[in-house]
């Protein structure tokens, strides 16, 4: 049994001065004000020294850390990158695939059923995010353009008798076969997301249709009335952007490294989706916690080459952005420091509970209440991480 004491406590819509949390094995016990909190005499206390105990982050959409990718195609490798989110605050997250071969992205959901099933030291896997390769062409970003491809049943198939490892599957709604792909993930229980897409609004509007709940990087890779204007003059036509905003029923996720997104965008997006549609993520690659430099972004056979530099991925270039190269810690303290209308509780519910909601864990995690997992950190009062733990168990 473990007692968190002399710090503030983050609640899901306020932070608690002063506020006891305990914890025994794995699960939370009590979570709320010193003067209700039940006597532990035995408990280990764990002092917070005037920080904040928060639950542990979930990333809905990451790629890699450490110098390793989940495509690589090996448990070394996701070893590698679990633990190194785990020391960023993440405790769980969902692997995201980029666009590659098919044999990669079944090897990638082998791996993903044995880490879902297996605990390594690290964050937990949630399942699957099957991110590429149902892309745009125009719209693919750094990943690698020879394999990008819509969805074809005798490519998916396969996919889906992985189905209870995948949470969440990404298509451009604008493709030939994303509605039957769609339906098919649906009927399998996956969600469905948007992502790397010129749609229309129109589109979009039918793709809630099939059952498409979530748009990934708000702002990245995706059409806006500006876009789409260069294909047709008249009446201009809003796209994948507009349509976000504008649907209740979509929620999406920014990428708050403060490079992808100027502190405006975070803004309005806040603004519009609020912290219980809008979630954070890192999208990191596997430049994360390595020096400046070239590295590969997806799987090591196949993938792109990109940058290191100024604190973010970039293409050979230098000017198209490459994915992020920071964990979930410096995304919170980011959207904290260029989104002031945003409380601490609200930053924190968007990297915890809200992802959760999003891929139907929050029943199990994303809060301090009563019965979840104690996964757990501990921040300074500048939101550095000084411990985490996950399942009461603390990272070493």
């Amino acid at each position: 049994m473990k007692r968190f004491y002399n710090g503030s406590i983050v609640l899901e819509r306020e932070v608690l001065p002063s506020g006891i949390v305990v914890t025994e094995g794995a699960s939370i016990v009590y979570a709320g004000p010193s003067s209700a909190a039940p006597s532990t005499p035995t408990a280990a206390m764990v002092d917070l020294s005037g920080g904040y105990l928060a639950p542990g982050f979930i990333d809905l959409h990451v790629h890699g850390g450490a110098n390793a990718d989940f495509m690589d195609g090996t448990e070394a490798a996701w070893r590698t990158v679990l633990l190194a989110h785990a020391r960023h605050g993440t405790t769980t997250l969902t692997p995201t695939t980029t666009v590659a071969r098919h044999d990669q992205h079944l090897r990638f959901l082998e791996l993903c059923r044995h880490f879902q099933c297996q605990l390594a030291a690290g964050a937990r896997v949630a399942g699957a995010h099957l991110y590429g390769p149902y892309f745009a062409e125009a719209a693919k970003g750094c990943h690698p353009g020879q394999t990008v491809r819509p969805p074809t049943p005798a490519d998916y198939e396969p996919y889906l008798a992985f189905a209870a490892n995948i949470r969440t599957a990404t298509v451009a709604p604008e493709l030939p076969g994303a509605e039957d792909f769609m339906r098919a993930c649906r009927s399998h229980g996956i969600r469905g997301n948007a992502g790397h897409s010129h749609a229309t609004f129109e589109q979009m509007e039918a793709a809630l249709g099939w059952g498409i709940r979530h748009v990934d990087h708000l702002f990245c890779a995706m059409s806006d009335r500006a876009r789409l204007r260069l294909s047709q003059t008249y009446p201009m036509r809003g796209g994948v952007m507009e349509a976000t905003l504008f649907f209740d029923d979509l929620t999406t996720e920014v990428i708050a490294d403060g490079k992808h997104l100027a502190g405006d965008l975070l803004r309005l997006a806040f603004k519009v989706k609020g912290p219980d549609r809008l979630a954070l993520v890192t999208d990191a690659n596997r430049a994360m916690d390595m020096p400046d430099g070239r590295y590969i972004f997806g799987p090591l056979d196949g993938g792109e080459w990109i940058l290191k530099k100024d604190g973010v991925g970039l293409m050979p270039d230098g000017i198209a952005l490459a994915s992020s190269v920071v964990g979930m810690d410096e995304c919170v303290r980011t959207f904290r420091r260029l989104v002031p209308e945003a409380s601490l509780a609200d930053v924190i519910r968007m990297a915890t509970l809200t992802p959760a909601r999003i891929i139907g864990i929050d029943q199990k995690v994303g809060s301090l209440v009563v019965g979840k997992r104690a996964d757990l950190v501990v921040l300074d009062q500048e939101l550095n991480i000084r411990e985490v733990l996950i399942g009461g168990s603390r990272l070493t």
